[in-house]
């Protein structure tokens, strides 16, 4: 167990909270967007959610950022963004008031601004005949308390002192490709350790499929090491779906890898966008995709590719080999 990783920004003995230590310098948080979505236009940057789409299957990735095709919510979806506001709200109260009484409280009204920004989240909870059913909405409330109860028994936030919540960060690799995510809260030591913390409301994956959420959180220490030239110490997943913390110390060799990675996944794309050639690839979780009528494994037609394609190089007849070859 690391000490000063584990006791971060705590007080004196007894648990007072300490004063938050920032990291050398601020990042700007994510610009709120609205409005309807914007024209097709070729990829500019990659996060982690977008990189594993492409790993997933390259369709799914053209779908999501070139063609900008819409997607139902998801009640599951929908909850995770609620606990998620409610986790980062929880610590604008002082200390001592970060209870789960108050987490609790805070539930409804965060589900309401999301439902201000975003009225078609209504539908979740309506039935066949689209009348409001409110005890859809009761249990789906009472699902996240359970998730916002658990994270209790997993952390303290009332011995925490997060030098940052919800964080948006990019950075541009020497390559030109552009980084960017948002971390759900990083948290320094007084010795000046940093821990990259990302809240799951889902169940911890079984062993053998972790490497996509460590990806995921490698990604974010990759970032917050080129912008701060601070090494991450630790890299925390608290799954809120099963009470699990896991928990993983990157090196700088790893994230060398992670790097290397990033840049073969983005040739990879950039290749897909100027030629067209977005094939599928066809997993367990194809049952959850929202785009299988259009998906050629389902029988299905892609939109038209809606930027323009460079043509396949013609090869010199005097360089085409003997004939019938």
């Amino acid at each position: 167990m690391d000490t000063a990783l584990d006791d971060t920004a705590r007080g004196p003995a007894g648990g007072a909270a300490g004063p938050a230590v920032p990291l050398p310098e601020p990042v700007r948080q994510a610009p709120e967007t609205s409005g309807p979505p914007a024209a097709a236009a070729r990829p500019a940057s990659l996060s982690p959610s977008r990189a594993a789409d492409f790993m997933r299957c390259p369709l799914l990735y053209r779908f999501r950022v070139i063609d900008r095709l819409p997607e139902k919510p998801s009640p599951a979806a929908t909850r995770g963004t609620v606990v998620h506001a409610v986790l980062e709200r929880l610590f604008d109260a002082p200390a001592a008031e970060r209870t789960p009484d108050r987490a609790r409280a805070l539930l409804p009204g965060e589900w309401e601004r999301l439902l201000a920004a975003r009225p078609e989240l209504a539908e979740l909870f309506a039935g066949e005949d689209g009348t409001h059913e409110p005890e859809r909405l009761a249990r789906w409330l009472a699902e996240a308390e359970r998730l916002v109860e658990r994270w209790f028994s997993l952390e303290d936030p009332t011995r925490l002192e997060p030098a940052e919540r919800e964080l948006f960060v990019e950075t541009a690799l020497d390559s030109g490709l552009v980084l960017r995510g948002i971390v759900d809260r990083v948290d320094v030591a007084p010795t000046g350790e940093v821990r990259i913390v990302d809240y799951k409301t889902g169940k911890a994956p079984a062993p053998q499929y972790r490497g996509d959420a460590l990806f995921q959180m490698t990604f974010y220490a990759l970032v917050i090491r080129r912008l701060r030239g601070v090494m991450p110490r630790r890299l925390q997943l608290v799954y809120l779906g099963s009470g699990d913390v896991l928990t993983y110390d990157p090196t700088e060799a790893e994230l060398a890898a992670v790097e290397r990675k990033l840049r073969a996944l983005w040739e990879a794309i950039a290749l897909a966008t100027e030629t067209g050639d977005w094939r599928p690839r066809p997993t367990k979780l194809c049952g959850w995709c929202d785009h299988q009528a259009l998906c050629p494994e389902f029988g299905g037609t892609p939109p038209p590719y809606p930027l323009p394609v460079l043509p396949v190089p013609r090869v010199p007849e005097a360089d085409a080999g003997p004939a019938g070859v």
